[in-house]
């Protein structure tokens, strides 16, 4: 990619998408500039990916033609007041802030400047991740281009109505936290139970990795995948039972749309 690619804000899912692009050759080190009020985030940036690091925002406004604002939410409004008077409207904006809608950008920001929204989620890190987008009237199809061949530099990448972006949140932004979750309670199962704790965690991770891949290789439905291994009076369906008088299905649903109410109070205010 022949384009400069700004980050405004130099944290860690920040330096998944940066690692992500250095690995894949999608830009050179020379054409990417971070901006955060960190000395240790930009030193650290600066020595480990031989990026340019500024703490100034609108540094990176002038010399990026790609922005990619990576800010908490609760610091987006006194980030955009900043950039609102300088920010040149030919500029492409992609936002990973969460809860922060398009609409919100546009209201900050020159009208006609083209906005992305995108959701990705923490094994973006590894270059595991899967990351949502949504885009305003402003951008075109080769903005959009752009935007996919950054984000697949850390995994799959979708365009989706905005609309679907709290769902989306709720589903995988915040999912892999329920997942950790539940490692982390297979661990302990496996330690009541008498195996060494690191003997445990290398069982359970295992075992949810493989599974994952089962469902996403096979395509198959992941309780006819439950199913192969659910002899008659045997030792999963025991547990499977034990599973629902927990009630694990309808909790992980409320947890979803919980996480999914959330989302949608954190765009509102």
């Amino acid at each position: 990619m022949d384009k400069t690619i700004g980050f405004i804000g130099g944290g860690q899912m920040a330096e998944a998408i940066i690692s992500g692009l250095l690995k894949a050759e999608i830009v050179k080190p020379e054409a990417v500039i971070v901006s955060d009020p960190a000395p240790e985030r930009r030193n650290l940036l600066q020595q480990k990916y031989a990026v340019s690091t500024y703490y100034d925002n609108l540094a990176v406004v002038e010399r990026a033609e790609i922005i990619v604002l990576a800010v908490k939410p609760q610091i987006i409004s006194q980030v955009l007041a900043e950039l609102s008077l300088d920010f040149p409207r030919d500029r492409l904006l992609i936002s990973i802030a969460a809860g922060v809608t398009l609409r919100d950008l546009e209201q900050s920001l020159p009208h006609g400047t083209p906005i992305i929204r995108a959701v990705p989620n923490t094994p973006c890190l590894i270059g595991e991740g899967i990351t949502a987008l949504a885009v305003n009237q402003a951008v075109t199809p080769e903005d959009l281009e752009k935007a996919e061949r950054i984000f697949q530099a850390t995994g799959e990448v979708l365009s989706l109505p905005e609309k679907l972006l709290d769902a989306v949140t709720a589903v995988s932004g915040s999912g892999p936290a329920y997942v950790y979750l539940f490692i982390e309670a297979l661990i302990d199962g496996g330690v009541k139970v008498g195996l060494p704790r690191e003997l445990a965690r290398k069982l359970a991770v295992r075992t949810v990795l493989g599974s994952a891949k089962m469902v996403h290789a096979t395509g198959k439905h992941p309780a006819e995948l439950k199913d192969m291994v659910t002899s008659p009076g045997g030792t999963t369906i025991a547990a499977l039972f034990a599973l629902e008088q927990g009630n694990l299905r309808s909790t992980v649903m409320n947890a979803v749309l919980e996480a999914e109410k959330r989302a949608k109070e954190l765009s509102h205010n």
